[in-house]
């Protein structure tokens, strides 16, 4: 391999280990063992549609949201007493039914959100946003360099496919930091610990608690609203695989008539 290509191969060894930096951040410590809501735990896990369908869930548990028509939600009256934001605003922008897709966009529903994604930064549980695509840019040049080396020290013959191998440890770890969510470890380490403190369970009659509802759609998505709620869920396009539904529905409530249960 002709020695110039080292130099390409540090680059991006050094743009590999500058962006996995700006991917960990610490956590403030909170001096309590209470988790963030499950709006916030949902965001965490699976962005701004996982936040909102949460809220949904617990909007839906006080009747304030139901299906509408063609997978759609609609507002199903007020929102009920509830002081939490996102609930508030995923509700305020029912102002007629919508998809979920449409619905996670609307102004009142996004700086809902936003506003707890800020919150979640402050806490160190989210990337800020500077220092996140800063990472992903840096990571995304690793490739660059490598392919970039490989071309231009390259000789005929073995050369450039020598050098392509060699390079291939470090476009590889940036792939894999690349498909990392803006959650911090210290995000990841604590939903990787809810889930252990609280396993998905194998029949909606073990859990009465909407709370407990709510904080399994919150950890697990799709599995979990297709065992809680999946008549609405299913009705209301929740579910990002509608598959979910059945594969999760005992065998014996098969039929149209088996309903969610509002608690």
């Amino acid at each position: 391999m002709p020695t110039g290509m080292w130099w390409f191969i540090g680059a991006a060894c050094g743009q590999l280990l500058l962006g996995a930096a700006l991917l960990r951040t610490r956590s403030r410590e909170s001096g309590t063992d209470d988790p963030p809501p499950p709006q916030a735990l949902a965001l965490l896990r699976g962005g701004r549609r996982a936040a909102v369908t949460v809220a949904l869930v617990a909007l839906h548990q006080r009747g304030a949201v139901a299906a509408g028509r063609k997978h759609t939600i609609r507002a199903n009256g007020g929102p009920g007493r509830t002081r939490d934001p996102v609930q508030l605003g995923v509700h305020g922008a029912l102002h007629r039914a919508f998809p979920l897709r449409d619905l996670v966009v609307r102004p009142e529903a996004r700086r809902a959100v936003d506003a707890l994604r800020g919150e979640l930064r402050g806490a160190g549980l989210l990337l800020r946003p500077l220092r996140l695509w800063t990472a992903r840019a840096l990571l995304g040049c690793v490739p660059l360099t490598i392919a970039a080396g490989a071309y231009a020290t390259g000789a005929p013959g073995a050369g450039p496919s020598v050098a392509l191998v060699t390079g291939t440890v470090p476009v590889l770890l940036a792939v894999v930091l690349l498909r990392l969510p803006p959650a911090t470890p210290a995000a990841r380490h604590l939903l990787a610990g809810l889930r252990e403190r609280y396993p998905l369970p194998t029949h909606r009659r073990e859990v009465t608690d909407g709370w407990l509802v709510q904080l399994y759609v919150a950890l697990y998505g799709d599995p979990a609203l297709a065992l809680f709620l999946p008549r609405f869920s299913r009705d209301g396009g929740l579910l990002a695989r509608p598959g979910e539904v059945d594969r999760n529905r005992p065998p014996g409530n098969r039929g149209p008539d088996s309903g969610d249960g509002r608690r």
